[in-house]
């Protein structure tokens, strides 16, 4: 099977490369993927870096492409090397068998459940400080709440993965106006809390140990990967063996977007707000939206930054739906049982209400959550996976000898180093 993957990428290598323009099709890929990765992880990434000071916050600026990018296009890769059709945890047990399959498949749904979870809370956190603080009414009970909301966003998985991708790249164009609108007001309220400090350069080893532990949550604010199994098996599908560089030009027109727009709308947050008032935020374990909606004394704001962390938070839990589903189908039909396709999706949502649910009602802190589960976890299905079967898969043996490899394996150890750290602390 390998030899004969081998012979059709040789073809399609020589072949002269004819594809046609942008499609509609693609530009719904490249927002679906944005609409997927920016937030709760977004929404909490300028609290979490503004608490680290000026000079990790830049570092991890600049390396938010190549970090994001590399990874994704990684993953992307290698679900592009199995057969066609085949998903993510389908092609794990093509290339290193049934045991690894299933043990990758059970690491992918822990991956990607977590998050969620973290969404769920987020969610319910967001609707009750928007009732409580703009629209000045008492919310329901939070077990109350948090069903409904958990309801709401299910009946629209019902409608199928398509439906999905187009609900949530419809969402961006708006999501993206106003974030950029929201950071743009923020311009003329830029102080110098945060550069108080960044006045001189911390030392190596303060500045090292401030981006070791910073880097697992900005892997999670830009992830994406629960949709890239379903991405590359739809690039495959109208591409064949194009599908590569396509879903590359995707990729990264995807992050290009990312990285601009998050970046600048984080600065504006961390410039705006003092260190004190970041952790104030954090204490609170509110988005950093809903923090700016109760500091600011403007109707307008007050009403928009919930209403985008909504609309941010509610896409995400779409997307990471799909990746999670996927998983946990993944799990039931590996132990054995051959539920049929209904009863399969019945069991898949109903688990998945249960447990959001309780979680959201529970509010654990949305912050320690993607430090000890989201980033670390990702990291090594996003990061350290693709690379070990570029080593390993001759299928995807054109791949090796890149720099971007090392790069990717060495990012993913320090976000699982990081979360060793956190557990031992």
């Amino acid at each position: 099977m390998n030899d004969q993957a081998n012979s059709v990428d040789e073809r399609y290598a020589t072949t002269p490369v004819t594809l046609t323009g942008w499609s509609r099709q693609d530009m719904t890929w490249m927002l679906g993927l944005f609409g997927t990765a920016i937030g709760a992880g977004t929404l909490f990434l300028p609290i979490n870096a503004g608490l680290g000071g000026f000079w990790p916050l830049l570092i991890l600026a600049l390396l938010a492409f190549p970090m994001t990018y590399y990874a994704h296009r990684g993953l992307t890769r290698f679900v592009l090397s199995g057969r066609a059709g085949s998903d993510i945890t389908e092609v794990v047990e093509e290339h290193f068998g049934i045991k690894a399959g299933a043990l990758i498949t059970l690491l992918y749904f822990f991956a990607i459940f977590p998050i969620l979870l973290i969404y769920s809370v987020a969610l319910t956190n967001t609707v009750g400080s928007f009732m409580s603080h703009q629209l000045h009414i008492e919310p329901p009970p939070r077990a109350l709440l948090s069903l409904v909301l958990i309801l709401g966003l299910l009946a629209v998985v019902r409608c199928g993965e398509q439906v999905i991708v187009k609900a949530m790249s419809l969402m961006v164009y708006p999501f993206i106006v106003a974030l950029l609108f929201l950071a743009v007001y923020l311009v003329p309220h830029w102080n110098g809390g945060i550069l108080s400090t960044a006045s001189s350069v911390p030392a190596p080893s303060a500045l090292l140990h401030t981006l070791w532990l910073a880097i697992p949550v900005m892997v999670f604010s830009f992830n994406h990967s629960p949709i890239i199994s379903a991405f590359a098996v739809d690039q495959k599908r109208q591409y064949g063996g194009h599908a590569e560089e396509r879903s590359s030009q995707i990729l990264c027109r995807a992050h290009l977007l990312m990285v601009v727009m998050v970046m600048f709308f984080v600065f504006s947050c961390v410039l705006t707000l003092s260190p004190a008032q970041l952790a104030e935020a954090k204490a609170q374990n509110l988005s950093i939206l809903s923090y700016l909606a109760n500091h600011f004394d403007n109707p307008t704001i007050a009403f928009a930054a919930p209403l985008i962390a909504f609309v941010a938070i509610a896409k995400s839990f779409l997307g990471h739906y799909i990746g999670a589903s996927e998983g946990l189908k993944g799990l039931i039909v590996k132990s054995g049982r051959r539920p049929g396709a209904k009863a399969l999706d019945r069991m898949t949502a109903g688990f998945m209400l249960v447990v959001c649910w309780i979680v959201a009602t529970l509010n654990p802190s949305i912050l320690g959550m993607i430090e000890t589960l989201g980033g670390p976890i990702i990291a090594s299905i996003l990061f350290l996976m693709p690379m070990y079967a570029i080593r390993k898969v001759p299928a995807m043996a054109k791949y090796r000898g890149q720099m971007s490899n090392v790069f990717v394996t060495a990012v993913g150890l320090v976000a699982i180093t990081a979360l060793v750290y956190s557990l031992a602390a």
